[in-house]
């Protein structure tokens, strides 16, 4: 009897990999890369976690989206609320997570055989950085500047599908005040690379997304305001 029991644990030990790693059926799942915790969580001095999407990224093969997870400033964990259904999409993303995690920023390689996927990968992992507000850590540091900094918030918009392209756009807000809208996501025209710093200027003296359209790119201007009213709806 006292034989039988180091088996069984060495059974249950042995199937643990195998159900932490198997993979989802599931079309549309997510898949999710945690970075091994080598010190304990608790030790951050109770730094609060951040959630933040990136943007959807149309590719040949289908929609990539990432979702990031910061602790601080760490990138602790990637998941992928959209990807493409195909074996090598799903070979690469445990591999693009893993590089990640190692390299904390988007200066990875694209996986062979998913090079699509990857740079689709990439380009919503960066919109997810670049999303993500300032650390609270950084405002301690002086009195003066802690306080507009705890009022400054970046916003991402939805990413809206037009005729010519996707339009998404960045809303930077200094209290309730619009400070800066950059574009994540934009057709590349040269009507719209003319529009957009016009669309831009009129939002700042409107505080709003009540502008008008610009002559010539209707259709961008359409998205760009629809994707500036959903950040401003998302700011509250």
């Amino acid at each position: 009897m006292k034989r039988a029991i180091p088996v069984l644990v060495l059974t249950v030990a042995g199937l643990i990999p195998v159900w932490r790693y198997a993979p989802s059926t599931d079309t549309s799942s997510t898949t999710e890369v945690a970075e091994p915790a080598s010190t304990p969580s608790t030790s951050s001095g109770g730094t609060s976690n951040q959630v933040v999407a990136g943007s959807t990224i149309k590719t040949e093969k289908g929609p990539v989206q990432v979702e990031v997870t910061f602790d601080g400033d760490k990138i602790s964990s990637v998941r992928m609320l959209q990807q493409p259904n195909h074996p090598q999409t799903k070979a690469a993303v445990p591999k693009l997570i893993a590089e990640t995690l190692t390299a904390q920023s988007t200066d990875i390689d694209a996986v062979s055989g998913a090079t699509i996927t990857s740079e689709g990968y990439v380009e919503s992992l960066q919109a997810a950085i670049d999303a993500k507000p300032a650390s609270s850590s950084s405002s301690s540091s002086s009195s003066s500047p802690s306080a507009s900094a705890a009022a400054s918030q970046v916003v991402a918009g939805s990413a809206v599908g037009t005729e010519k392209g996707t339009v998404q756009v960045e809303v930077t807000f200094e209290g309730d005040k619009i400070d800066a809208v950059r574009m994540l996501q934009q057709p590349n025209h040269p009507q719209t690379k003319a529009a957009v710093p016009k669309l831009i200027a009129e939002t700042l003296e409107a505080q709003s997304s009540d502008i008008d359209a610009v002559s010539g790119a209707t259709i961008t201007s359409e998205g760009y305001v629809e994707s500036l009213q959903a950040a401003i709806d998302t700011k509250g």
